[in-house]
């Protein structure tokens, strides 16, 4: 697997900062991706993302890209904002687009693929047999195109 260079992962106000790359371990359910500490400009961290390379079954459950903001950084948009740092990173991989998964009662989470211009795919349930779900939820599948 290739892992980019992501030092260009930034805009005027935050940044995206590399804390680890992992390869697939299918007999465990990961898939490739990065994950980011999203920082400000002047270095406060304010949360974390992170970013699943391929489009398999799994990553149809838990998404290409995911995000939390600490609380206290909350409603200044850094999850929007990271999300679309992270479509640059899609872009070098040539993906055509990339799933994000939410609960249909997280408001932030489903503001966030609507400001995305994402199109609502389907509902599904989370798979028994993948590690990463410990408990059956219904989740909100979009797609964003790049």
């Amino acid at each position: 697997m290739i892992f980019y260079d992501t030092s260009d992962l930034k805009n005027d106000e935050i940044y995206l900062s590399l804390t680890a790359t992992g390869e697939a371990v299918p007999e465990d359910t990961w898939v490739p991706g990065y994950t980011f500490d999203i920082c400000l400009s002047d270095g406060t961290k304010v949360g974390l993302c992170n970013f699943k390379i391929d489009n398999s079954e799994l990553t149809e459950y838990c998404g290409n890209i995911g995000y939390s903001i600490f609380e206290q950084y909350r409603g200044n948009k850094y999850s929007l904002k990271a999300s679309k740092l992270l479509l640059k990173l899609a872009q070098k991989y040539d993906l055509q687009y990339v799933l994000i998964s939410c609960l249909p009662d997280s408001k932030v989470s489903n503001k966030i693929c609507r400001l995305l211009n994402s199109k609502y795919i389907k509902s599904a349930g989370t798979p028994h047999n993948y590690e990463i779900f410990t408990e059956n939820k219904n989740l909100n599948i979009c797609k964003v195109e790049i």
